[in-house]
């Protein structure tokens, strides 16, 4: 299953394919080249749709867990100052996705959204100090019975040119149902009030709508 904000560049690697080796297999009479485009034409193809791979997850809903909203790694747990919105202390959780990593984005908590909005900027590397605060990023807190107002910022990488964001202010959302995508390496924040028990470590590999972050009775 593949997500649907792939489709387009789906589309196009696999024309651009089936012209390469059309055109290699009729105009090309080394072998040996003929083989190399036809297998770099092939493996472009490959890695186009294991990017834009979107396996079915269903989630448990539970108002007193937070799931990760992405698969990735988590590179960051502290206590921060969050200026956008709270404009005070939060606690932190960083997950970064590498290229290889399914990029759906899900919601990690069902409550209502109360805020959301995008920013345009650099692209930094992902795990950059300032890209929470200087790349392209979008911003969205949902408000949930248990845990309050959540933030979540999607935060684009280096190769990443396009943040796909569902979540509009005024919006029911349910705890990992789909709520966007980020093109090629990237990024999530998580800003949970402070005091909130963590259940995941530093380096720990996170499995968005699967990986309870945070729980709370």
């Amino acid at each position: 299953m593949f997500h649907k904000e792939g489709t387009q560049s789906i589309l196009l690697g696999t024309i651009f394919t089936a012209i390469v080796l059309l055109l290699s297999d009729n105009f090309i009479d080394i072998i040996w080249l003929k083989m190399a485009i036809q297998i770099a034409a092939l493996l472009l193809l490959i890695i186009i749709l294991q990017f834009f791979r979107n396996p079915k997850r269903v989630a448990i809903e539970n108002e007193n867990q937070i799931l990760a909203p992405v698969d990735g790694k988590v590179v960051v747990i502290e206590e921060v100052y969050e200026g956008e919105y709270f404009k005070d202390k939060r606690l932190q959780i960083s997950i970064f996705m590498s290229p290889i990593n399914v990029h759906v984005t899900r919601y990690g908590l069902s409550g209502l959204v109360k805020f959301s909005k995008y920013h345009p900027g650099k692209f930094l590397v992902a795990w950059h100090p300032k890209a929470s605060e200087e790349n392209e990023r979008t911003t969205i807190v949902i408000e949930n019975k248990t845990f309050g107002e959540v933030l979540y910022r999607q935060i684009a990488g280096a190769l990443a040119r396009r943040i796909v964001n569902y979540a509009q202010e005024g919006m029911q959302v349910i705890q990992g149902t789909d709520a966007g995508f980020i093109k090629f390496g990237s990024r999530v924040d998580i800003f949970l009030p402070l005091g909130t028990p963590i259940n995941v470590s530093l380096n720990e590999k996170a499995i968005g709508g699967k990986t309870v972050i945070a729980t709370k009775a």
